[in-house]
């Protein structure tokens, strides 16, 4: 709290912009070059807070980033922006002008909120994180709509609201939490506070089982670039229904309640779903699409032998089937004279750094050899990433 007071003065804002570009290995100059006209404990400050605002611009842009105030656990744990931007457009398209947030952090979703129009009660109970959500709505010239309230969640009032969001702690003193009734709130008291409310979306970690979703519940899996970041149950939208967004877009394929797609022999191509697709359970959904089957009971990947557009998952064409045998790959590689190699993997405990060690790829050539199981066995296919024609929604 004191390193926040210190660094919103006039002093500590003029040597924020000084440090602004400091690089890391740079520092202990800089410090002590500083430290000849400031405290010793301001230049701390501005050091650490430029040292947390360059890692916080992959989530927030580095304009924002710039002019935003971080702690440690605000640039692990919050939103990134484009994630957050998707989730208060989707309010604002059910009608919400007003959200209580709780468990708001550092801000990152109120500020997606309030940009999105949306009047924001944000509600942190650590004090410092409270602040720092409170200076982040000033410094972006949002503090008219994000009133910031440091108090527990639990004794909040949320009923002068359209919408509650609950974003409840998922790491403790161990690392990650990954039993939802160990949140902080715990899932089942932030599922009560959603159902006081006309609309709501509570924030849970990816992996959440299925069966923990309520049946009134909408569950939506989010991925940003690839990356499959969060999950959300929403309150209000469509009960039971299953969606898998891919960003940025938004692309949302919904889920048709398919049975599992057949086991067929590995065709031309292979299909690579994205890890929201998989999560959501909707493979079988892609699988339709493409006409095509999965390679093994367990494992999340569909083989087909046509290539056909689609937007929710990579395609590759397969050159060669091999049971797995790391002499064998490392002479196919050698022959094909394959230098680049990229390694995938489900289903196996193999690691892609050991097996590229071991077959030491030469050559001008790249190839992307899958690691995985086919009909139970261990298999090796290796291939190319193909491109389809313009990818098409599915229906």
């Amino acid at each position: 709290m004191n390193d926040l007071a210190l660094l919103l003065t006039p002093e500590g804002r003029a040597l924020l912009d000084e440090v602004r570009d400091t690089a890391p290995a740079d520092e202990l100059a800089v410090a002590t070059r500083l430290r000849r006209e400031h405290p010793a404990e301001l230049v701390s400050a501005a050091l650490g807070q430029a040292r947390l605002r360059q890692r916080a611009a992959a989530k927030f842009g580095a304009a924002d980033a710039g002019r935003m105030f971080f702690t440690p656990n605000g640039v692990e744990q919050s939103t990134r922006a484009g994630v957050a931007a998707y989730r208060a457009e989707r309010f604002t398209k059910l009608g919400v002008t007003s959200v209580a947030d709780l468990c708001c952090g550092i801000g990152g979703d109120a500020i997606a909120f309030a940009r999105a129009g949306i009047r924001v009660l944000a509600v942190d109970r650590d004090p410092v994180t409270a602040a720092v959500a409170r200076a982040n709505a000033e410094a972006l010239g949002l503090a008219e709509l994000i009133e910031v309230r440091e108090a527990d969640v639990t004794e909040v009032d949320t009923g002068g609201y359209d919408a509650v969001f609950v974003d409840p702690a998922r790491r403790g003193g161990r690392g990650r939490i990954f039993d939802p009734e160990a949140y902080s709130p715990p899932l089942s008291w932030a599922i009560g506070a959603a159902r006081t409310a006309p609309r709501a979306a509570l924030k849970v970690a990816p992996g959440i089982p299925h069966e923990a979703v309520p049946a009134d519940a909408e569950a939506e899996w989010i991925s940003d670039g690839g990356d499959v970041k969060e999950a959300v149950v929403w309150f209000g939208t469509e009960p039971g229904a299953v969606r898998a967004t891919l960003l940025p877009g938004p692309r949302t394929l919904v889920g048709k309640g398919l049975p599992d797609p057949e086991v067929r022999p590995v065709g031309r191509y292979l299909y690579e779903p994205d890890g929201a697709v998989i999560r959501a359970h909707l493979v079988a959904e892609v699988a339709e699409h493409l006409d095509g089957g999965l390679i093994d009971p367990t494992i999340a990947y569909v083989t087909a032998d046509e290539l056909r557009p689609t937007e929710y998952a990579s395609a590759y064409q397969i050159s060669d089937q091999l049971p797995f045998n790391v002499k064998k790959l490392k002479a196919l590689l050698r022959e094909r004279e394959v230098g680049t190699l990229t390694v995938k993997k489900r289903g196996s405990a193999v690691e892609p750094e050991e097996l590229r060690r071991k077959v030491k790829p030469q050559g001008p050539n790249a190839a992307t050899v899958f690691l995985t199981r086919v009909a139970g066995a261990p298999t090796m296919l290796v291939g190319a990433p193909a491109t389809p024609p313009a990818a098409t929604a599915l229906p």
